[in-house]
């Protein structure tokens, strides 16, 4: 018991929990982004969860230590906590994709909170409540007295708070960065299964629990970090994460695409043909036309992605200048690697609303695309936003903006951001994009902005870039706002857009939902 007595070690179990704690915790935000993203709502499930979980963890760890103050109990349980840990990340995935598939045929409203709350309880709670067990066990073992009671309480609990703060500091900007978010938790499983390891050798007990444990964990470092996010995919030209997202190229042969989310979608693409992508963009170039500039026309990019927008405006339009702003710098790094961005087309790693509060220049055309998946940043989506891209425009300059939450039934998130543009620009027109879930919306205080596309339209060589045009006018839709406006201080963005999630989720399992009441599980499987 020499190893307690000294309390520095008890100071160290107390700094690596505390650690642990919040490495798990921006873990299970990585774990879960690519399935259910990284919205303020998935945000708040994990973080109640977790508070829970330790304020559990605290009670149980409390009553047990003056119950029976062993010290083998309380680092048993680390080393629970750290072998659970240790699966979390090749486990873990299948809960998700099991949860999910459970809900998507018994749940019609909240899919994402109740799919991420339920996965946060099997996956977390567990071993968190473990490492909530920590601080009241090492209070019974450091405390030696009244006398220096509080001293004693102060400095674990210091530890702790440090511990956690560098457990905040390491997975965001090192670990996951380098190696991934399953290495990460495997790191801090490690460092738990250390400290217990060194407790059982101290006291010449449990040998039999180290070797069992540490045999685990080895199982886990082979098997964890050869479990891919997305495990069932097959020949992926590259797969990772970088500070902000998690990365998915796939070459399909005639082009390639770029995914931020496993289960929603492609968000830049790369056509090898040279021909339009079929998708928002090829809508969405009817901006430059719409300006008074038109061929000639300066194009700013706030979401620049792989570039698809830039290459596809360079094409097919002759004076076209295009430049980008791309808040994640390794996407820019796999747009020049597997999707033919040239080095001349410029791209600024920044937030979008940022750049444009230290820019100084005006475009023709700016275009709004940095709503990633189902995620919306609140600041890109206010009136004070939209003001300051209607003053980083040219004099009848248009905007652009892809809104790529679509449904039939709740259109909710995109009504709102239509409105709000609307308080801004005078002149708001839509276009829904076919076969997709996308919407372009264009908006000018130019009243002339459609005559303007009609005549650039007149100019233009490339037959199939005719018909486009041709379709976008025929569809193109004047909005008729309303008074519902996103504001810095009231932008309820993810639960707008949680009712359209949910509304595309039936949309797209009606059939599924259909098979699983005619046949069960096996229609599911057929």
């Amino acid at each position: 018991m020499s190893l307690l007595k000294n309390k520095t070690f008890l100071y160290l179990t107390e700094f690596f929990s505390g650690m642990s704690v919040m490495a798990v915790e921006l873990g299970a935000s990585r774990l879960l982004a690519p399935y259910f993203s990284s919205s303020q709502i998935v945000w708040t499930i994990i973080i109640g969860i977790i508070m829970i979980a330790m304020a559990l963890g605290n009670i149980f760890g409390g009553k047990s230590a003056d119950k029976d103050p062993n010290p083998d109990k309380l680092y048993t349980r680390l080393l629970i906590s750290a072998v659970w840990i240790a699966f979390i990340p090749f486990l873990g995935k299948f809960v998700i994709l099991g949860v999910s598939a459970l809900l998507v045929v018994t749940v019609n409203t909240n899919f994402l909170i109740w799919a991420s709350f339920i996965t946060c309880m099997i996956v977390f709670v567990f071993p968190l409540f473990l490492l909530g067990t920590v601080t009241p066990s090492l209070v019974k073992y450091t405390v030696g007295s009244l006398d220096d009671s509080g001293k004693t309480v102060g400095t674990l609990g210091a530890f702790n708070t440090i511990g956690s703060i560098i457990g905040t500091f390491v997975p965001t900007f090192i670990s996951i960065p380098a190696v991934g978010t399953a290495i990460t938790f495997l790191i801090f499983s490690g460092i738990l299964l250390i400290l217990a390891i060194i407790y059982f050798i101290s006291v010449k007990r449990g040998v039999k629990k180290v070797v069992v444990s540490g045999l685990i964990f080895v199982i886990c470092c082979v098997l964890s970090p050869s479990m891919s996010f997305a495990f069932w995919e097959k020949d992926l030209s590259y797969e990772g994460e970088s500070v902000y997202n998690y990365l998915q190229v796939k070459d399909y042969g005639d082009r390639v695409a770029l995914s931020t989310n496993v289960l929603f979608g492609v968000q830049s693409v790369y056509m090898k043909n040279d021909q339009l992508t079929g998708l928002y963009y090829d809508y969405a170039m009817s901006a430059p036309l719409m300006s008074d500039a038109g061929e000639n026309s300066d194009i700013l990019i706030l979401g620049m992605g792989t570039g698809t927008y830039a290459k596809q405006c360079d094409k097919y339009f002759n004076n076209i200048s295009a430049e980008g702003v791309e808040i994640d710098e390794k996407i820019t790094s796999l747009a020049r690697k597997y999707f033919e961005l040239p080095d001349s087309v410029n791209v600024t790693t920044y937030d979008g609303r940022a750049f444009l509060n230290v820019c100084d220049k005006k475009y023709d055309v700016i275009m709004v695309d940095a709503y990633q998946d189902i995620t919306i940043p609140f600041q890109m989506s206010s009136r004070e936003f939209f003001q300051l891209v209607h003053d980083h425009l040219n004099e009848n300059g248009v905007m652009v903006v892809n809104m790529n939450m679509r449904s039939k039934e709740a259109d909710g998130i995109n009504a709102w951001l239509s409105d709000t543009i609307s308080s801004v620009f005078g002149e708001v027109y839509t276009v829904d994009a076919s076969g997709s879930t996308n919407r372009e919306l264009f908006a000018s205080d130019n009243p002339a902005m459609l005559e303007n596309l009609s005549e650039n339209c007149e100019k233009l060589s490339d037959s199939e870039l005719i018909q486009l045009m041709e379709r976008v006018q025929n569809n193109l839709t004047e909005y008729e706002h309303g008074d519902r406006i996103l504001t810095d201080d009231k932008a309820p963005v993810e639960l707008l857009g949680m009712e359209v999630i949910d509304d595309l989720i039936q949309e797209e399992l009606i059939y599924y939902k259909k098979a699983f009441k005619e046949k069960g599980i096996r229609g599911l499987i057929e």
